[in-house]
């Protein structure tokens, strides 16, 4: 009998429960994507072994578990990647004893140690420490490999328009966000984009785009700041923030099945890609939208005291004085957004807009999803049910 046996893949991922007719547990993350793609390019009695796997093996005396295959194997957006197979015969054999050698030694020094339980609430200080760390790293490069797919698909879809004029776009950045408050931006409805079959076949292969390593790494420092904002209180967390942004894109992964083709793929006779863009109202094929939806669930609880808007009025807060209602939300705005502004991201914002066109409806579609996100104020309850009967 031939078994088609699962891949073996290592990486950091976000669980969560989805909701609907029947919840259920999922994790999430560019890890599950790489694992799918493991399996698929696998063969019948193997055990296919990603590249990370590979490392940890390695590092953990395993090497002899591991046979290098003789081609390289094309992962769908990542390209030609090296695998292994598991060297089953030799993961038969005896593990190699170093670790539990290391614990046995940790305790018997903690047995003689005449200060025992001080040292192991040290330990235990530590370990806690370092969870806390690499928790938030993790949600930030969860976020990073989230965020830079969809800038690739923004410049894939801008084709071969012409070049960005960094002067015209900086002036226009400097008016935007200057009102009195961010709530007065908001409004009822956002017409979103709609694209044509012309629009389409002039865009490039997304998973062919590089955004740059500089363009990166200002995602990476800019999500590593706006977890930094994020107070460690029991719910309006940084931890919180990655389950919403988790939950929203596989939303939006499901508006349209994606096993069948996406508004960044070429029309066949099987998909009409423009039928599927009307149907999704413009979202399948504008990642800008998709783009700036997951940003807002980022941002949308940054800086966040943790007390709801109407304590913090309340409490004549100093923020409260400054926007009078959906205060939390206004503040989260307008802080991510000053930081975005920062000459530090200039690489990033170049990814994520071209044009002023697109610069404002970045901001607007912002600013109606964070606003959204106060689901208490009774104004912005009523213009959101107005808008259906318009």
């Amino acid at each position: 009998m031939e078994l088609n046996i699962p891949f073996s893949h290592s990486g950091q991922v976000i669980a969560g429960v989805i909701r609907g007719e029947r919840s259920r547990f999922q994790l999430f993350g560019d890890t599950m994507n790489t694992a799918a793609r493991m399996e698929s390019t696998s063969e019948r009695n193997r055990i296919q072994v990603s590249p990370a796997t590979a490392d940890l093996l390695v590092t953990s005396g395993r090497s002899a578990w591991i046979i290098a295959r003789n081609d390289n194997v094309f992962v769908k957006g990542k390209g030609e990647m090296r695998t292994y197979w598991l060297n089953t015969k030799a993961a038969k054999g005896p593990k190699p004893a170093r670790f539990s050698n290391e614990m046995s030694a940790v305790s018997e020094t903690l047995s003689n140690s005449s200060d025992s339980s001080s040292i192991r609430d040290t330990i235990e200080n530590d370990v806690d420490g370092i969870e806390a760390t690499t928790k938030r790293e993790r949600l930030v490069e969860y976020n990073v490999e989230v965020l830079t797919s969809l800038l690739q698909q923004i410049i894939a879809s801008r084709g071969d328009a012409v070049a960005r004029n960094h002067k015209f776009i900086s002036r226009v950045e400097a008016t935007i966000g200057t009102g009195d408050t961010v709530l007065e931006e908001f409004v009822p409805i956002i017409p979103l984009k709609r694209f044509n079959a012309g629009d389409l076949s002039k865009r490039h292969e997304a998973s062919s785009i590089d955004i740059g390593h500089e363009a990166k790494t200002q995602l990476r420092n800019y999500l590593t700041k706006v977890a930094s904002m994020y107070p460690d209180n029991p719910f309006h967390n940084f931890e919180h923030a990655g389950h919403v942004t988790a939950s929203v894109k596989k939303l939006l992964t499901r508006i349209v099945n994606v096993d069948h083709g996406n508004g960044l793929k070429i029309s066949t006779d099987e998909i009409d890609l423009v039928d599927m863009a009307e149907h999704s109202y413009g979202i399948t094929s504008d990642p800008l939208t998709q783009f700036s939806v997951l940003f807002s669930a980022i941002i949308h609880d940054m800086d966040h005291p943790g007390v709801p808007n109407a304590q913090l009025v309340k409490e004549k807060t100093r923020r409260a004085q400054i926007f009078k209602k959906s205060v939390a939300e206004q503040n989260s705005v307008e802080l991510a957004w000053g930081m975005l502004m920062g000459k530090e991201y200039n690489a990033l914002r170049a990814c994520i807009y071209h044009t002023e066109e697109d610069l404002r409806r970045f901001r607007q579609l912002v600013v109606n999803t964070v606003m959204a996100t106060d689901i208490v104020d009774k104004e912005l309850q009523a213009l959101r049910k107005a808008r259906w009967e318009t």
